[in-house]
């Protein structure tokens, strides 16, 4: 019983992160031609707020700090990409035993997660953290997008895991 439980935490951690980064990948994807195509005015906006630095960027820079060093732009970039990509795996594999253990989290679907994702680390714990000033700060496109990215990162994660239990 014990060895096919593990079984099934470890099919369900490396489904997972499979999901976890075919829906990063999408994420991007979606996001970028989204930012591509938005009005100029809010762009500059967001990128004023910002300081011309993404929260991925941010937490490279911190991360580097608490170490004792300092990345230039080329490094904060490569350092960033690596925490988002690690986030994106990870919240799969997360979002995987989740949703067979708490049956309530595989009703919601993808679309909940994401949705909830979204409200809790987009809009409040990376401002907490320090990592992008205050959501008020940001035109409606910013969260209208980010919200968009996170509802589709959800729904690509689920059916990623749903393609890969049918395997």
């Amino acid at each position: 019983m014990r060895r096919r439980y593990r079984s099934t935490v470890t099919r369900d951690l490396v489904n997972g992160a499979i999901a976890g980064a075919v829906a990063t990948w999408v994420m991007g994807k979606l996001t970028t031609y989204l930012y591509d195509r938005e009005n100029q005015s809010a762009r500059q906006a967001e990128d004023e707020a910002r300081g011309g630095k993404t929260a991925y960027g941010a937490a490279a820079e911190k991360t580097a700090g608490l170490l004792g060093k300092s990345l230039n732009e080329k490094q904060r970039e490569r350092l960033g990409s690596a925490i988002h990509w690690a986030l994106g795996i990870g919240t799969g594999a997360g979002y995987a035993l989740l949703r067979r253990r708490f049956g309530r989290v595989g009703k919601l679907g993808g679309t909940g997660f994401g949705t909830a994702f979204w409200a809790l680390v987009d809009q409040g714990l990376v401002s907490l953290l320090g990592l992008t000033p205050s959501p008020a700060r940001f035109p409606w496109q910013t969260h209208a997008r980010g919200l968009a990215g996170h509802v589709t990162f959800g729904t690509v994660t689920d059916a990623t895991l749903r393609a890969l239990e049918r395997v």
